[in-house]
Parts: structure tokens; C-alpha cells; sequence
């Protein structure tokens, strides 16, 4: 965990590097096992393949002999004969694509069942009685997204792969026919760039697993620091948080920088292939027409290259590097071993089960007793009581607050501290009544606060937000909202206390119109604090109801809320509203703890890191 509270996000290594073998050898059994039921598909998408060969086959022979037997040798009739038969081998495409279309089906649709019915079962195995527990918030992009893509890109593979094979089997057949010197100059550049592109495959395939790890990791930090904005800046952690930023960065972009050397490899391979076959047909032409080869068969040659051999496989190495990559990393999420169980929104990084466990065998876990010189007498009646409380957002979802106990005593001042989205908020809602726990009780002044009326709970606390709530109206009426009761004098002694004066005077004094917009959130802040001052609720709960707010404006308001008869649980925006407390509860994911300021110093390694930062 970083001094902001921000858990660290975790930089890719080098294990991504064995990923791809690994997900390899995971997915080749059940990979077998589909193929092997489906032999019959397998072996009609084969003989419409053959056509397709003998399609390559014919139009490049065709070429070869309308020059030879028919233009060169005077018989323009033979010659156009020929080329009709390249035309009609052409032609012959449609309905061969169309049958191999009508085979595929057989193959894509199974496996999108497949991979459903895998996808359905994993996410019920998963919430299920004795199951891993944890919301599979992944299970709807699986049933759709997921296995759409596997679907269309295993479909694509297999008519690039499909194509490949038995188009160089024609054009191989073919460069043969005419003359096996052809093969001599067309296979070694056609066997070295495919070679070296899948030589690339690997390691690129792990270049892009770390690349995204990096790009994920990176925008991780970012939102959690965003998120974090408000303790940053209260505790004085942004530099580090910016360092981190940077490094994780220059992180990426080394990645990005690797990613694109293999590309460039990549490219390289598909230039070889691609490229160089003609270019050494066209050098080998002398050499090859001193070995009998005819103009028609060099023609021919081309024809074959040009037309069938190098688009074919051209399109099987990006689709190999692109769609391949794509279904192994797809197939490898819906078929692989299960992943672990991200936490809820909001919940922190470092609130693992396995974090839990190992506080739980140390006689911790998250658990909060009082400590210290502010222990409850047992006989007495806390103010606020939470008994094992553990509040989930879903059934299976890893809790926000697990098994937290909690005693504050009448009259007693308590800060509540933490990075963001640790559960400060979901504890004020909890205390409030307006959330209820999954499991455990909530007590306000000895009685359960869940379930009671909104009329009761009102008498018992107030809960003031961040964003404070001020109504059109007149400053009187927006003060004194909970407590219709109060005196003039009562209302202005409270304005004086607060420093309120000024804004009162403004507006036109108690009797003056309030018009919300033309408050600042400062101002609104403080007609919030001054109206939940003047409550008879016996209990106060600011959830970082003083963000808006100067630290010397802060600093007077807490003391006087302090000072009022009732209890304070202040969700601190500043760490000096920490220091000024007569306990502070600190949150920190694996565990909770609460005491005065120096025991927590002695006890807690994040609040000694949020004071040194604080105090720098």
C-alpha cells in the first residue's frame, strides 16, 4: 500500500513471458477432444478444400500453356482455349467458398454453444454453496462479448489456415508441374519468412500480454489516484502518487517500445515471404531459362506467386498475428482455471480473503475493539455500538466491512480515516440507518437502527453529506430545519460560533432569502454544520462534511461541534481532524484499527505513514 492509502498496482513480469505456452497447452486437450467429434464436418470441409487446389492448380498452369502451346506457338485459338480455363477456375471460386461457408457452420456454432454452456456452469459453480465465493462480474462478458469473438475468430482461423494449406498445395503442385527448378528459387524465401514469423509468434504473444498488463496497470493507478484526489492533497501524498505515475509510464511505454520491435520482426518476416520470392524469380530468370525453362512457365510461375501463393499467405500471418492471438487469450479466460474474485467497487485492493484469513488467525482480521484509556464500561450504553458487522454489495461480493466491532462512547469524539473507497462512507450510512449491514448489528443509544421509522432515526442522529443540502428559502428557516423549536438568540449565538456572520448579513439576516445556486459549497457546508449544531439528535455524523472548507474554518467548526452536548463521528477529510479526536478509527482493507493518536502511531503502519506525510 502506498502513503496515500492507494494500493499499489502491481507492474507486469516477467511471468507473462510462459503465459502463451501455457495457455497452449491448457486449451490443446479440450482443442482435440472438440475436432475429434466432429471428423465428419472435418473431412467435407477437406474435399471442398481440394477444390480449392485444384483451382489454384488450374489457373496458374492455364496461364502457362495458353503462352507455350498456344500465343508463342502460333495457335492463338489453343491459347484462348487456355485462357478459359483459368477463367472458368476463377469462376469455379463462388460456389467452392460457398460450399466451405455452409461447412463451417458445423464447427463455429458448437463451439459457440460450447463456450457458453462453459461460461453459464463456471458462473454458477462459482456463486454456488461451497463455491469461491465473489461476484462474477466478468460472467455477461463471457456469454456475449467473450464468445463472440472466439467464435469469429476461430471461424476466420480456420478458413485462413483452410485456404493456406490448400492453396500451397495447388501453387506448390503447379510450380512443380512446369518445372522443379521453379522450386528451388520460390521455397527457400518462402520457407524463411514464414519460418521467422513463427519464431515471432512467442515472444510477441508475451510482448502483448505485458503490454496490456502495463496499459491496465497504468490506468489503474489513475483511477484510483483520481479517486483519491481529496487524500492526496490532505495528507500530502501527490508526489508520491506522481512518482509512482511516472514509473509506471516509462513502464509502459518500455512495453510499447518492445511490442514494436517484434512487430517490426513481424514485418520483416512478411516482407521476406512476401516479397522476396518474386524478386528472386525475376533475378533467376537467366538461370532458369539456361535449365529449359520456357517463357510460359516463368509466366505461369508469377501467376501462381502473385495470384495464389503470396496473398494466401500474406493473410494467414495476419490473421494468425492478430485473430490467433485474440481466441488463445479469449478461449484461455473461459476455459482456464478460474481467476481470483476481484473485490466490489470501492473496496480496497488489499481487503483480500486471503488478507482477511491471516488476520482472522492472528485474533485481528478487520475487527475493531476499544482500546485503550476510551474503553466502554460494559454496563454502560455506547452511543454507537456495531457488533461483527459485515456489509457486502451483492451476495457473493467481497465485503467492504468484515466483522467490524465498534464501541463509541457517550459524548465521545471519533475520527474515521482511510483511503478512498475503503468503507468510511458505507460506515456513516451503516451508523445513520440508511444502509443495512449483510450481516451483524448496528446499535444507536442501545437500540437497532435497522428497519426503525425515518421519524425515529431522525431523533437519534444526524448525517451531514459532502454535498450539503440547502433548500430556497429564508437563512432562518434553512437553520433551524431540525429543530423547529429553536430561539432567535439560540440560532444567532450558533451563527457567531461558526463565523457565519458575514454570509448571514449578506443575505439579508435571518429573515433573508436563500437562493442555493448563488452559495458557494463552502458556504453551504457551513449552513449544514450550523443546522445539524442546533439538532436535539444526541449523535452527529460528518461524512467529510468540511471538504469545502478552509483548515482554520474546518478546525473552528469541529471544535465547536465538539463542544455540543451528543457524540461526534467526524469521516475525516484531514488528517488534523484525526489529531484533534479523542480516538481515531482507522480503515485500512486488511484490517481496522482504533485508538488515540499515539497509540495508533505505535500500533498502525498506514496512519504513521498518512501523519509523517501530513506533518512534511
Amino acid at each position: 500500500m502506498t502513503s496515500a492509502g492507494i494500493p499499489r498496482t502491481p507492474v507486469p513480469d516477467d511471468g507473462a513471458r510462459d503465459a502463451g505456452a501455457g495457455a497452449l497447452r491448457r486449451l490443446a486437450p479440450p482443442a482435440r477432444r472438440f475436432l475429434a467429434h466432429r471428423k465428419g464436418v472435418l473431412v467435407r470441409l477437406a474435399l471442398w478444400s481440394l477444390a480449392e487446389s485444384g483451382q489454384a492448380f488450374l489457373v496458374g498452369h492455364a496461364v502457362a500453356r495458353c503462352v507455350d502451346d498456344g500465343f508463342l506457338a502460333g495457335d492463338p485459338r489453343r491459347g484462348l482455349l487456355w485462357l478459359a480455363v483459368a477463367l472458368v477456375a476463377v469462376l469455379s471460386g463462388a460456389p467452392v467458398v460457398r460450399g466451405v461457408f455452409a461447412q463451417l457452420s458445423g464447427l463455429t456454432e458448437p463451439l459457440r454453444d460450447a463456450l457458453v454452456r462453459r461460461a453459464v456452469d463456471r458462473s454458477m459453480a462459482r456463486t454456488a454453496p461451497g463455491g469461491p465465493g465473489g461476484t462474477d462480474r466478468a460472467a455477461v462478458s463471457r456469454l456475449t462479448n467473450q464468445v463472440e469473438i472466439a467464435r469469429d475468430s476461430f471461424a476466420g482461423l480456420v478458413l485462413t489456415l483452410r485456404s493456406f494449406v490448400f492453396t500451397a498445395v495447388g501453387a506448390l503442385l503447379g510450380l512443380l508441374s512446369l518445372h522443379p527448378a521453379l522450386l528451388v528459387v520460390v521455397l527457400p524465401p518462402l520457407v524463411a519468412g514464414l519460418a521467422l514469423f513463427l519464431a515471432t509468434l512467442r515472444p510477441m504473444a508475451a510482448a502483448q500480454r505485458r503490454a496490456l498488463a502495463a496499459d491496465e496497470a497504468l490506468g489503474d493507478h489513475a483511477a484510483r489516484s483520481r479517486a483519491a484526489l481529496r487524500d492526496l492533497a490532505a495528507c500530502g501524498t501527490g508526489p508520491g502518487a506522481e512518482r509512482r505515475g511516472a514509473d509506471l509510464v516509462a513502464d509502459a511505454a518500455a512495453q510499447a517500445r518492445t511490442l514494436a520491435g517484434w512487430a517490426a520482426v513481424r514485418t520483416a518476416a512478411l516482407g521476406v515471404a512476401g516479397h522476396l520470392p518474386v524478386l528472386a524469380l525475376l533475378v533467376a530468370v537467366p538461370w532458369l531459362r539456361g535449365r529449359g525453362v520456357s517463357a510460359g512457365a516463368l509466366l505461369g510461375a508469377f501467376t501462381y506467386l502473385v495470384q495464389s501463393l503470396l496473398p494466401a499467405l500474406h493473410t494467414l500471418m495476419t490473421a494468425l498475428g492478430a485473430a490467433g492471438a485474440r481466441l488463445l487469450v479469449v478461449l484461455d479466460r473461459i476455459l482456464g482455471p478460474e481467476p481470483g474474485a476481484a473485490g466490489p467497487p470501492g473496496a480496497c485492493a488489499a481487503s483480500t480473503a486471503e488478507g482477511r484469513d491471516r488476520g482472522r488467525s492472528r485474533g485481528t482480521g478487520v475487527r475493531t475493539p476499544a482500546v485503550g484509556g476510551h474503553q466502554v464500561p460494559r454496563a454502560a450504553v455506547p452511543a454507537v455500538e456495531l457488533r461483527s458487522v459485515t456489509l457486502s454489495y451483492g451476495v457473493r461480493a467481497e465485503p467492504v466491512l468484515d466483522a467490524l466491532d465498534l464501541r463509541v462512547a457517550p459524548g465521545e469524539h471519533l475520527a474515521v480515516v482511510g483511503p478512498s473507497g475503503i468503507g468510511k462512507s458505507t460506515l456513516t450510512r451503516l451508523v445513520a440507518g440508511t444502509l443495512a449491514p449483510s450481516r451483524g448489528e448496528v446499535r444507536v443509544a442501545g437500540g437497532v437502527v435497522t428497519g426503525r421509522p425515518a421519524v425515529e432515526l431522525a431523533a437519534l442522529r444526524v448525517l451531514v453529506p459532502q454535498e450539503a443540502y440547502v433548500f430556497s428559502g429564508t437563512v432562518g428557516d434553512n437553520l433551524g430545519y431540525l429543530n423547529p423549536h429553536v430561539r432567535r438568540a439560540e440560532l444567532g449565538a450558533a451563527v457567531r460560533a461558526f463565523g457565519l456572520e458575514p454570509l448571514v448579513e449578506r443575505l439579508g439576516g435571518p429573515d433573508g432569502s436563500v437562493r442555493p445556486a448563488e452559495l458557494s459549497p463552502g458556504e453551504r457546508q457551513l449552513v449544514a454544520l450550523v443546522r445539524a449544531y442546533l439538532s436535539p439528535a444526541p449523535l452527529l455524523l460528518l461524512d467529510e462534511a468540511t471538504c469545502h472548507l478552509a483548515p482554520a474554518s474546518e478546525a473552528r467548526a469541529e471544535e465547536v461541534l465538539a463542544g455540543r452536548p451528543g457524540t461526534l463521528v467526524v469521516v475525516a477529510h484531514r488528517l488534523s481532524s484525526a489529531i484533534r479526536a479523542d480516538r481515531t478509527l482507522v480503515l485500512d482493507g486488511e484490517r481496522a484499527e482504533c485508538g488515540t493518536h499515539g497509540e495508533l502511531l505505535a500500533r498502525s503502519p498506514l496512519y504513521r505513514d498518512l501523519t509523517g506525510h501530513w506533518h512534511a
